[in-house]
């Protein structure tokens, strides 16, 4: 996994694929976020935000929620 932004958001790291983005939380939880849930717009804007190290977790808190596809570890 690649580190997320500057040590002090609520993401710690995350991984992106084809279709989907996992995501490790501050509190070691662990998940994928698919085009399946919660789809295609969410998961590239993830992987957006992801990328730029800022506004992932605000992301995920306003407009993702618990719509995740799978909680990995």
């Amino acid at each position: 996994m690649s580190p997320y932004g500057n040590g002090s958001s609520g993401v710690v790291a995350y991984e992106i694929h084809d279709d989907a983005i996992d995501i490790r939380f501050a509190n070691g939880d662990v998940y994928r976020y698919d085009e399946k849930m919660p789809g295609p717009v969410d998961v590239e804007m993830m992987k957006r935000f992801a990328r730029a190290g800022r506004s992932l977790t605000t992301y995920i808190s306003r407009y993702v929620k618990d719509r995740y596809a799978a909680k990995l570890e």
